[in-house]
Parts: C-alpha cells; sequence; structure tokens
C-alpha cells in the first residue's frame, strides 16, 4: 500500500495472499453496510456484481447508484470509494493484470470504453449464470490444492458473459468493434498523454493525417480527437490534486505544462473550478 505522495494503491496480495501475483485471481463476498470515505487506487481489475445493493459506488470522481444485477467494472488506476447501504448483497472478483490481459479476446470494446461504461446491467438470464460462475468460483479458491485452470476458465467466462451485455448496452452508441487505429490511440495516449499534447505527433506514429484521425475519434466516439487527449489529462489532473501532496505547480509541471496559469485557465475551461478550488473542495471531504 502507498502512501503520502499518492492515493493509496492495493495490491493484489492483500486480497489473495500466498499465490502467484503474475496470474492471481481473488474472491471477496460483500454483505451489508460498507463505507470507504477516501478514495484508493488498485494495481488490478475489479468485477463487482450485486445481488441487491443501495448507495454508491464512486469512480473516478463521477457517482454511480448501486442496483441490484449490476456489475461494476474498475480498471487499474482507477480511483474509487464507496458507500453501501445495509441491505448490500455482492461478490467481488479480483484479477491480476497479467490474468486479464489473458482474457482480453473476451472483451468486444476497447478497454478505453469500457473505462467510461463501467456499469452494466444483466437481464435475468445473464445476471443467474454470472452469479452461478462467482459461486463455483467462491468454492474453487476455498478448496486446497486450489484448481486455478478451472478458476481463470470461469472468470474468462465471466468476462465474456459481460462483454455479451455490454454489447447490449451500449450497441446505439458504441460500435462494436474499435477500430484498430483507435485502439492504438488510446494505447499512445496513455503512454504519452503528459508529454505530447498535439494531434501531429499522435498521427505520426499512426501512419495517418490529424485530419483523418480526427474523423475517426468523430465517427465512433462522437467526439474529437484532442477530447480524448485532453479528457485523460483532466483526468490525471483531477487524480493528482485529490489524492497527492505535491504543489499545484508541480502537478502543471507533471503534466507537460509549463505554464501555470494555461493549467488553471486549461483545468477551469473542463471543470468549472480552478485546480485550487477542485483540490480545496475534496480536501474539506477528507
Amino acid at each position: 500500500m502507498k502512501k503520502n505522495d499518492e492515493a493509496e494503491i492495493l495490491s493484489i496480495n492483500e486480497f489473495q495472499p500466498g499465490s502467484d501475483m503474475a496470474f492471481s485471481i481473488g474472491y471477496q463476498k460483500l454483505q451489508g453496510i460498507s463505507a470507504i470515505e477516501k478514495p484508493h487506487r488498485h494495481d488490478f481489475f475489479i468485477f463487482l456484481l450485486f445481488e441487491k445493493g443501495s448507495g454508491t459506488h464512486s469512480i473516478d470522481f463521477i457517482d454511480h447508484e448501486v442496483n441490484p444485477s449490476e456489475i461494476h467494472m474498475l480498471f487499474p488506476g482507477q480511483m474509487h470509494k464507496w458507500d453501501y447501504g445495509e441491505d448490500t448483497i455482492g461478490h467481488k472478483l479480483v484479477i491480476s493484470r497479467r490474468a486479464f490481459e489473458n482474457f482480453t479476446g473476451s472483451l468486444p470494446f476497447s478497454f478505453a470504453q469500457y473505462k467510461y461504461h463501467p456499469i452494466v446491467t444483466l437481464d435475468d438470464e445473464m445476471y443467474e449464470q454470472v452469479l452461478s460462475e462467482l459461486k463455483f468460483i467462491r468454492k474453487e479458491i476455498a478448496i486446497r490444492p486450489v484448481a486455478w485452470e478451472l478458476v481463470h476458465l470461469r472468470s474468462k467466462l465471466i468476462i465474456a458473459l459481460t462483454g455479451h451485455a455490454a454489447e447490449k448496452r451500449f450497441k446505439h452508441t458504441l460500435n462494436y468493434r474499435i477500430n484498430p487505429v483507435l485502439h492504438r490511440y488510446h494505447y499512445l495516449i496513455e503512454r504519452h498523454y503528459k508529454d505530447q499534447k498535439s494531434l501531429v505527433f499522435y498521427a505520426r506514429q499512426l501512419n495517418i493525417s490529424p485530419n483523418y484521425l480526427g474523423i475517426l475519434c468523430k465517427r465512433q466516439f462522437n467526439v474529437s480527437a484532442m477530447h480524448l487527449i485532453q479528457q485523460r489529462t483532466i483526468l490525471e489532473a483531477k487524480r493528482m490534486l485529490h489524492a497527492s501532496e505535491k504543489m499545484i505547480k508541480e502537478i502543471a509541471y507533471e503534466l507537460g505544462f509549463k505554464d501555470m496559469a494555461y493549467f488553471s485557465h486549461f483545468f477551469k475551461s473542463h471543470t468549472g473550478f480552478s485546480p485550487r478550488q477542485f483540490k480545496e473542495m475534496f480536501d474539506s471531504y477528507s
């Protein structure tokens, strides 16, 4: 667990101690009132299935109501907190990065699209299938020695079922298969958003023109290509302003802004708050 300069980052070892961390999968039952007020991060993936529930689950500063038959997905590095009601019953599946990467073929959309659509409501049939697999995983993990091959197969099936449910839910707003060029664009943004803010750089890496990159983003995501870079930068700025003890000018510099005034203007134009106002607003809740 990491503190001080960053938000707490929980390791999968805290949920599944003693197993192979690279390919680890863990399970936890959720029941009753539970509240964590200070957001934290994980270095692994989380799938939450709610049988019953009330309250809220905040993911990257967006509050989501907790309802029955929902799956909540959380990706490494995302900040979250929750306030579950007394009637909450749920199941938490935690999957290491390495293990999850082996399951990527089960997801019809790119990781980036799931981050913007982390809640999937399951129909009755799909819900019963996912719940059944989670209960089997709970039993398998309780047996020694653990039959990890079965746990991995059942986890992969849960991810596949979630993907199919997401396909039905988002088919009117997202294309079924992300364009390979845009998949690469998301990857490049994740690697370079702090030091590269120009579309020319990304277009060159993709061997296409900036104009064509813009057309692809508008066609598939209904936003500009620049918007994706800006939103990733704003998200990280929010995370750092809330969770880091660094000065605002240090955060601005780390995010690639050499001019503090420009960073403040950029942040306020996207959030409605100055960096200082945003930081003070969340510090008052801590």
